[in-house]
């Protein structure tokens, strides 16, 4: 039996027994031959149906405030440091926002976030995002998730008060990375706002983007510090370079790193959601089939901040196509 073989099976079985894995033993994960792939993806499929079950987490998104954002993070077609023609507008009306939630649930999305694109929110701005929330919890009943930017404790207390499920912030990538994509704040200030989020009681969504130009070392170095969080939830990106921002040539990645990716991060998180999220449409030709048979188990459905999606029907008759539940 191939050594590689053996000890992915080795790993499997160090999970079950409730055994974290060491950073050697992940290092050994990803870095395993092209030919233990099928190995690798089979093991973090069954990691995930004994922690998660046949439930595929589906999320849609509400863009609340677009452009204008005041941080260069170099991936990013809403910056305001970059000419993308990416349409723009402020903070959008709470009905039309409470809308929107009303249709996501009507087409069965489990959960609902918000998201404004800013560094963070001003008070004036916060206290309309409470009242919309306040709003979809009155008019709609969907478990609501924020990903807001910077956050005071104040402020997350305020929304976990609201009933606020779920804090979304990434760490986007790697430490050893981050200032090569954004340098109007630091991968610290990241880490710095989960821990806020957490300290209130909000359970936490932290990801990041894969194939900004990074190593597959990297891609573990984020994979690691994201296990470090014991977040509820890891959200993965695959880029969509944008025309107008600096990465808009970026190469893709093949498909066997990112696979190798989503199958190491089950084996590092195995009790969280692993959700596919932005580029799945565009980079997957099976939009995500193979992934939530490799690890993953939640998608982003109908669409993401700057670019389309799938519509919910395709992406739930998908789910069904492989013996999975929504």
């Amino acid at each position: 039996m191939d050594s590689d073989h053996q000890f992915i099976l080795d790993c499997q079985k160090k999970i079950f027994s409730g055994i974290k894995l060491t950073e050697e033993e992940l290092v050994g994960l990803i870095n395993v031959s092209g030919t233990e792939l099928v190995t690798l993806s089979e093991s973090a499929n069954k990691i995930t149906r004994t922690f998660q079950g046949n439930k595929v987490d589906v999320e849609q998104l509400a863009n609340i405030k677009k452009n204008y954002c005041s941080e260069d993070c170099s991936f990013c077609g809403q910056s305001a440091f970059f000419n993308t023609g990416v349409d723009s507008y402020q903070l959008l009306p709470a009905d039309q926002i409470v809308q929107m939630a009303k249709k996501a649930k009507d087409e069965g999305a489990e959960s609902y976030c918000l998201v404004a694109a800013w560094r963070e929110s001003s008070g004036s701005d916060f206290e309309k995002i409470c009242e919309i929330i306040s709003q979809i919890n009155e008019q709609v009943g969907i478990s609501i998730e924020c990903s807001l930017g910077f956050l005071t404790l104040e402020q997350a207390k305020q929304l976990k008060a609201l009933g606020v499920h779920r804090y979304n912030h990434n760490l986007e990538t790697a430490r050893s990375k981050f200032a090569e994509i954004c340098t109007t704040h630091t991968y610290q200030d990241r880490i710095d706002t989960l821990h806020i989020a957490r300290r209130a009681g909000l359970e936490l969504c932290t990801g990041g983007i894969i194939g900004l130009g990074e190593t597959r070392e990297q891609r573990l170095e984020l994979i690691s510090d994201l296990a470090k969080l014991e977040p509820e939830e890891v959200t993965i990106n695959l880029l969509v370079p944008i025309p107008g921002t600096p990465l808009e040539i970026q190469a893709p990645l093949s498909f066997e790193e990112i696979l190798r990716t989503f199958a190491v991060t089950r084996f590092a998180v195995p009790k969280s959601i692993i959700k596919i999220s932005g580029g799945r449409e565009v980079h997957l030709q099976d939009a995500g089939e193979e992934l939530l048979l490799s690890g993953a188990n939640g998608i982003i459905s109908s669409g993401y901040l700057t670019i389309g999606g799938n519509e919910m029907t395709r992406d739930l008759e998908m789910i069904k196509k492989i013996n999975l539940e929504a």
